[in-house]
């Protein structure tokens, strides 16, 4: 006989959790600043979910991370049969949902202020920049919601913020489908980003769109429309000699993008060119800094000069780059992992593979659930153990964590 294991839904969490620390439903509401009303109807399932402001608000209370109420979705699990591919339905609902074709009823629940938008942004943001993909997948299509119904309830300058968030939202969910391999639904998220800023209030995430753009059209194998949108991009802000450092920042960004698609065009002096203009902008900055979730300055620029090297087959020059890169700390976890993999590239390259498996290591403890996703680490990974003849080592547990077949 097969058991039926259900995993337990938001409102079971959140009434275990509260036992669990001697509150009541109305002690719980007062810590978290919210009606009681909504605590019972979550807990008896009246209500199935809440606003992504709600659940922080609820975890904070409770001491926990926002991802231990939401649980962790099935629509993000890497499936045996599926070639460690995740599904990503729900980001996929999220950007192309049906409820705004059929006209449903309004969720019941106040939308949040614009206060609590953003705070949530900032953390879904950084919840991206570690890798914890799984979490994304839970908690991103309700900020996407949350957005959605403040820009729909205000007027004025709050509705303009409130799209700003919206367009940022969609553009954390691009990269992120763009990451696993569903490049067709990053670019539906773009288009959406792109009509929300319109309607937002921060010029600048113009430019940030069309650097997740080329970003999208490099993994479609678009490269040339990638260079084109990302120059054309840069153009347009082109820095002076009193501008800010964000706009040198996303200046590099964009030069950065359109040195990618050069260098998988083979136009080694186009990658030359772009690779000495940002790092003269980063030289400008003079230190690293992280805008709009993507970081630029003089260590991004060093680990940016490393990937090219390595894309162009110069594993030597890429090693002896690698050693040079600053403060390479100051880069979120899913950067320097990739770093990481850059170098067992080269170290594999040049058939020193010892050393190749021990820089995966390294992007593994770095970013262990990016990992799990990122498609050269496993086509690598498989690679190196085909040519590896001890049954069990390292490199063979790895691929098992890995859920690599074979």
């Amino acid at each position: 006989m097969e058991l039926n294991h259900e995993e337990p839904g938001i409102g079971e969490r959140i009434a275990r959790l509260r036992a669990r620390r001697k509150l009541t439903q109305e002690g719980l509401a007062e810590q978290a600043g919210l009606c009681v009303d909504i605590v019972r109807k979550l807990e008896q399932g009246v209500r199935r979910t809440a606003r992504l402001t709600t659940l922080n608000a609820l975890a904070r209370a409770l001491d926990v991370e926002t991802s231990v109420l939401v649980g962790q979705p099935t629509t993000f699990e890497v499936r045996s049969e599926g070639c460690g591919q995740p599904s990503v339905l729900a980001l996929r609902q999220a950007i192309s949902p049906v409820s705004d074709l059929l006209g449903d009823d309004p969720d019941p629940e106040d939308p949040p202020g614009i206060a609590a938008l953003q705070a949530s942004l900032r953390s879904t943001e950084r919840i991206r920049r570690e890798g914890r993909m799984a979490e994304i997948g839970a908690l991103l299509p309700q900020l996407i919601g949350d957005a959605k119904a403040v820009a729909r309830a205000s007027s004025g300058s709050e509705a303009a913020a409130a799209h700003s968030v919206l367009a940022e939202a969609y553009q954390v969910a691009a990269t992120t489908l763009a990451a696993l391999g569903k490049e067709d639904a990053a670019f539906t998220a773009l288009e959406r980003a792109g009509d929300a800023a319109a309607k937002g209030d921060d010029p600048h995430l113009e430019a940030v769109g069309f650097s997740s753009l080329a970003w999208v059209l490099t993994k479609q194998g678009r490269l040339a429309d990638a260079e084109r949108v990302a120059l054309r991009s840069a153009d347009r802000i082109e820095p002076r000699f009193r501008s800010a450092p964000v706009e040198l920042s996303l200046w590099g960004i964009l030069l950065l993008r359109a040195a990618t698609a050069a260098v998988r065009l083979e136009r080694k002096d186009s990658v030359r060119e772009l690779l000495a203009m940002a790092g003269a902008a980063a030289a400008r900055i003079g230190t690293d800094r992280l805008d709009y979730a993507t970081p630029f300055g003089p260590t991004n620029v060093g680990v940016a000069k490393v990937n090219f090297l390595v894309e162009m087959g110069q594993s030597t020059e890429a090693l002896r780059a690698a050693r040079t890169v600053p403060e390479l700390h100051t880069l979120p976890p899913t950067w320097r992992a990739r770093f990481h993999v850059d170098r067992a590239l080269a170290f594999a390259d040049l058939r020193k593979d010892d050393g190749a498996v021990q820089a995966l290591l390294t992007a593994e403890r770095t970013a262990p659930e990016w990992m799990r996703y990122h498609s050269t680490s496993r086509r690598l990974v498989a690679d190196l153990r085909n040519r590896e003849r001890r049954r069990t080592s390292p490199l063979t547990e790895l691929a098992d964590r890995l859920d690599l077949d074979g």
